[in-house]
């Protein structure tokens, strides 16, 4: 494929990505098929994806913190049970089949679609998340956050989506809460990968850094859209990427 449609389709797909991502998470569904459209090994696009997405993920984490979107007592344990859970999924993924998830996946993601267009909790309309900060909410957070992470390193596609309906479903967090927390371990866990590949040299730095540009932009416009017209837009958004996800599981089922 010529280098520079390579780089258009790259691009273009990860700037929609990072500007969904940022919003209702989910944007690894857009920019990793991307990549191997463009013809890269999946093993390279995985690799490169991860350092175009931790580009992206630390612009929008950054405009939430700076919004007062991350609490700490919260974020901080999150990120360390995320990062274990993860490990550990890395390990199971080597004695689950892949297509046992995926057909689990199938019959998952219709009750969360169901759930996510009758739920009240995504309007946002709930209290401030610093005021009832206790042991309980702490400890439900970092079950899901180790819960989803082990899923992040078996298979991984919508990490940030379920963190985000998880956090504001189970935990009744806010809106503006649940994505800052979801962000704060979707930039360390990308991170922690990025370094791994880069040690082991699967990145492609050249179309990763420019393709990391846009999705930065991405990132920027959507956590601001996020900020500006707050939870209205975070239903429909989410409501795609799920639809998205279904049907990738399924095709690859066929496939």
């Amino acid at each position: 494929m010529n280098t520079y449609i390579m780089y258009g389709i790259v691009c273009v797909a990860v700037f929609l990505a990072g500007f969904v991502d940022s919003i209702a998470g989910g944007g690894g569904l857009i920019s990793l098929p991307a990549y191997m459209i463009a013809g890269l090994p999946a093993h390279t696009a995985i690799a490169t994806n991860k350092i175009s997405s931790s580009m992206g993920t630390a612009i929008a984490s950054w405009h939430y913190f700076r919004q007062g979107f991350m609490k700490w007592k919260l974020c901080l344990p999150s990120i360390l049970a995320a990062i274990l859970g993860s490990s550990i999924g890395a390990k199971l993924t080597l004695m689950i089949p892949e297509n046992v998830l995926k057909i689990a996946m199938l019959i998952i993601l219709p009750i969360i679609l169901f759930y996510v267009t009758r739920s009240k909790t995504l309007s946002g309309e709930t209290q401030n998340t610093e005021e009832v900060i206790n042991g309980t909410l702490i400890f439900k957070c970092v079950l899901i956050a180790f819960g989803i992470g082990i899923y992040d390193g078996i298979y991984g596609p919508g990490t940030g989506t379920f963190l985000m309906l998880l956090f504001s479903g189970f935990c009744h967090l806010t809106m503006n809460d649940a994505a800052g927390t979801t962000k704060a371990i979707n930039l360390t866990t990308n991170v922690t990968a990025l370094v791994v590949f880069l040690v082991n040299g699967k990145v492609l730095l050249g179309l990763g850094i420019t393709a990391g540009i846009c999705n930065m932009i991405g990132n920027f416009l959507g956590s601001h859209c996020f900020t500006d017209k707050g939870t209205k837009i975070v239903k429909p958004i989410m409501i795609v990427v799920i639809v998205i996800f279904f049907i990738k599981v399924l095709t690859e089922l066929i496939g």
